[in-house]
């Protein structure tokens, strides 16, 4: 079975505030090599059997896959919803030096 070096690690938070904080704990920590904030989206999804709408924004966050298991700890530890968004994507190829980038700047 394929297993991924890097990762591309989804989330979204409720304000730009708390998607900076993620964001520079993540490469503060050296457990993402690059954090993208990205513009506010609109949401729609069920929560306690409520269909709810809100502004949310994403972060995706570039990572080796050895880190996933501390990157989500410390996301569940500073983010403030119940139950975030918090999905892994292995990235099976990509240019060379950038992959290379993201090794060398984040924990392996």
């Amino acid at each position: 079975m394929y297993k991924p070096k890097q990762l591309v690690m989804l989330t979204t938070c409720p304000d730009a505030e708390t998607a900076k904080m993620i964001a520079n704990a993540l490469v503060e920590n050296q457990l993402a090599a690059c954090v993208q904030i990205g513009q506010t989206v609109e949401s729609v999804y069920r929560w306690e059997n409520t269909l709810c709408q809100s502004q949310e924004v994403p972060l995706q966050i570039k990572c080796m896959a050895t880190q996933f298991d501390a990157i989500e700890q410390l996301v569940l530890k500073l983010h403030p919803y119940e139950v975030p968004e918090f999905i892994a994507i292995p990235i099976i190829g990509g240019f060379g030096p950038y992959l290379q980038w993201i090794e060398d700047n984040s924990q392996s």
